[in-house]
């Protein structure tokens, strides 16, 4: 009997924003799409989300990942197919565009194009941090290095701070899928 092919693997990556918090529901509607997913946060996603956690655990068969793994240790995850790393907070963007990475989220997304990893980026920011000039030098140096970022009008737009509009996540997974092929 021929077997089945492999599903695509998706790293699903959040930093601490507010629309980490609907991360269950972005699982299961990757899921939808025929992809595996795994989930990794930065610490303090991880923190927000720690309730949630067993959740995502069950829905994806992954432990969710928020730390480097130490010298010798087995990676716990499937290689990636693809990364979309959303919400990408202001920090996360910035640390990612000049080479700091102390999350693992950001490290292994920073390192994801010279692996030939495609990756997909929505920041997710309000509007006073993105008026800081360093945010669009951040958003060109992350497309300079081959990620696609979906901010302005082809994803995520900056929010007046205290707003909070829809996250766009089908144009994330619309953006994964694309990559995909």
């Amino acid at each position: 009997m021929p077997e089945s092919p492999r599903r695509p693997v998706i790293y699903l990556f959040g930093a601490a924003a507010p629309p980490v918090l609907q991360l269950p529901d972005v699982v299961r509607s990757a899921q939808g799409r025929g992809w595996d997913v795994a989930v990794g946060l930065t610490p303090t996603a991880y923190e927000w989300l720690e309730e949630r956690v067993p959740e995502l655990e069950e829905l994806t068969g992954y432990p969710v990942k928020s730390a480097y793994r130490r010298p010798g240790q087995p990676d716990v995850l499937p290689p990636a197919d693809a990364v979309l790393f959303a919400p990408a907070t202001f920090n996360s963007v910035n640390s990612m565009a000049i080479g700091i990475t102390t999350s693992w989220v950001v490290g292994f997304t920073a390192e994801a194009p010279g692996k030939g990893i495609p990756v997909v980026v929505m920041p997710c920011a309000n509007s006073a941090l993105a008026a800081h000039p360093q945010f669009d030098r951040s958003v060109a140096v992350l497309r300079e290095a081959r990620m696609q970022v979906l901010y302005g009008e082809s994803g995520f737009e900056p929010n007046t701070p205290g707003v909070r509009p829809p996250y766009p996540w089908a144009a994330a997974l619309d953006a994964v899928g694309q990559a995909l092929l």
